[in-house]
């Protein structure tokens, strides 16, 4: 699999609106392939479309946890409630973490690599990190959702 170049902010892709997702085809499988190698070389659980410098509706998490994989190609949230404030930082922005307030359960609508629709319930960290990187699809960064900024030192702690 490539590694893809992980865009840093400013670019300009990082807060455009991305396109939906109409062709599932063998070019989408390994760009999903592409970018859940790039994802876990640069040590993260999320990466979207435009982080790789592709402005569509495609992203992919994975927490370690028992749900592995996930990939969201067209995701929206249906629903969203309660609240939860953690830290959080974003490959497009290294070395900067801040604390953000997000929903404490989602639902999500997205669909697979082949096109077909299904949906995802998630509460905690994997509720955090589905809505970052569906912010991510919509052009918005998670520096402008950020309570207060950490320093390393508070981080290493």
């Amino acid at each position: 699999m490539a590694r893809l170049n992980i865009v840093t902010y400013p670019a300009e892709v990082l807060e455009t609106v991305c396109e939906k997702v109409i062709e599932f085809d063998r070019k989408l499988v390994k760009l999903l392939n592409d970018m859940y190698d790039t994802m876990l070389e640069a040590d993260g659980v999320g990466l979207a479309a435009p982080q790789v410098g592709i402005a569509k509706q495609i992203a992919i998490v994975d927490i370690g946890d028992q749900n592995g994989r996930i990939e969201l190609i067209n995701p929206v949230i249906l629903e969203s409630r309660g609240e939860q404030i953690g830290p959080e930082g974003c490959l497009s922005f290294p070395g900067l973490f801040g604390e953000v307030k997000r929903a404490e359960y989602v639902k999500v609508r997205a669909q697979n690599r082949r096109g077909r629709i299904f949906m995802l319930e998630a509460t905690g960290f994997l509720a955090r990190a589905l809505q970052h990187e569906i912010d991510h699809l919509n052009g918005i960064l998670f520096t402008t959702k950020v309570i207060r900024y950490y320093e390393a030192e508070e981080l290493e702690g």
